[in-house]
């Protein structure tokens, strides 16, 4: 018998201190207490980057001209990491660059810069994008927006179709993005 009354206030302990809410037992207000792997015992916390804007210019340029490309990207979720972000040409990774996101809860928008020198680039049309990819986005879809007019590259000194001479440029706006959101 005086073991089982051992067993018992030793349940009773054990099921008071999980049932006792935070500081009530050091006479505080009542509050939940986490106990291990309650948040699901993974630590995961939602991650969703998306690429809001890009903008390229000039979109007339001569082989050998540096190309410069703007992009927005917004930290949608509470995630925080250092992550590439890619300037894609054609769909291929021209140039990327390491940036951290998430490290301040006010900070939502990231502008980065890159820089296409077309040296060597065959004259044509070009489709200009960018990516930021981060594993286990909540929402992957939104992780890549491309310019959707072309880049035209023409030979050294040569001329555009139309006659228009070189510069301009283009932005893209993800549609689901207000542009006075990003400053523009």
């Amino acid at each position: 018998m005086p073991g089982s009354r051992l067993a018992v206030w030793l349940a009773v302990g054990v099921l008071s201190t999980l049932a006792v809410p935070g500081r009530a037992a050091s006479g505080g207000g009542a509050e939940t207490v986490l106990l291990a792997d309650q948040d699901g015992g993974d630590g995961n916390v939602s991650v969703d980057l998306a690429v809001r804007q890009v903008t390229v210019s000039p979109v007339r340029a001569h082989a050998g001209d540096v190309v410069h490309v703007q992009v927005v990207i917004e930290n949608k979720a509470e995630g925080m990491a250092t992550t590439n972000a890619e300037l894609l040409v054609d769909g291929k990774t021209a140039a990327r660059q390491l940036f951290t996101w998430g490290m301040s809860p006010g900070e939502r928008l990231y502008r980065l810069s890159f820089d296409w020198d077309t040296r060597g680039v065959p004259p044509g049309e070009y489709r200009i994008g960018a990516q930021a990819f981060v594993w286990g986005d909540s929402s992957p879809f939104d992780n890549r927006l491309d310019v959707t007019q072309p880049v035209v590259i023409a030979p050294p000194g040569g001329g555009f179709s139309g006659g228009e001479p070189a510069g301009g440029s283009a932005t893209e706006t993800d549609p689901r993005f207000g542009k006075s959101t990003i400053g523009g």
